[in-house]
């Protein structure tokens, strides 16, 4: 006769615990990165080569331009390219810090961009925030194992002051921009 407990798996040891805990983390960062990373390479090639449905560097140009950015259609070259290679960066992990650092600040100017139209979408700027928060988190967090990153001598083991700095290099440099802005 086999009792109830016979059919009951065992528990993990304490390292396979670990084991599984790290395997979720990793899973978890690189849903994360892969979602935030692909949305905002897909804004960048909108503003670079009007693909998906956006206006390209003419149009993105004339935007930035009535925004008060000076040298529109520049600015929407870094603008596109800040977008396409900082969420490829994350999408797989590739200097993951500097990837995240990219994203905050272009979802900075944004967030400044869209403050009138109030907190909720269509016209608020709760998307914006919620993707500068992933960003910023990323750089915090790091890639996790599931990331290029590990292959890199300076990234294999993410520290903390790379994510603070890179942190602070993004809100940095967005309000460099902010500062420029008409």
């Amino acid at each position: 006769m086999t009792s109830t407990l016979d059919s009951v798996p065992s528990l993990p040891s304490a390292s396979g615990a670990r084991d599984d805990s790290l395997r979720a983390y990793d899973s978890g960062l690189l849903i994360l990165r892969l979602a935030l990373g692909l949305i905002m390479a897909v804004h960048g090639a909108q503003k670079l080569f009007g693909w998906f449905g956006g206006y390209g560097l003419e149009g993105t140009g004339q935007y930035f331009t009535e925004s008060g950015y000076p040298a529109g259609k520049a600015m929407a070259v870094v603008a596109g390219l800040t977008e396409t290679l900082g969420g490829l960066g994350l999408a797989v992990g590739l200097i993951t810090p500097l990837a995240a650092a990219a994203i905050l600040g272009t979802m900075i100017n944004a967030v400044v961009l869209r403050w009138s139209g109030g907190f909720f979408a269509p016209e608020g700027f709760e998307y914006e925030i919620l993707l500068a928060a992933g960003a910023g988190a990323l750089a915090l967090t790091g890639p996790g194992r599931l990331a290029v990153d590990r292959f890199l001598p300076v990234l294999r083991t993410h520290r903390l002051t790379h994510g603070i700095a890179a942190v602070a290099l993004g809100v940095v440099t967005a309000g460099f921009i902010l500062i420029i802005r008409n």
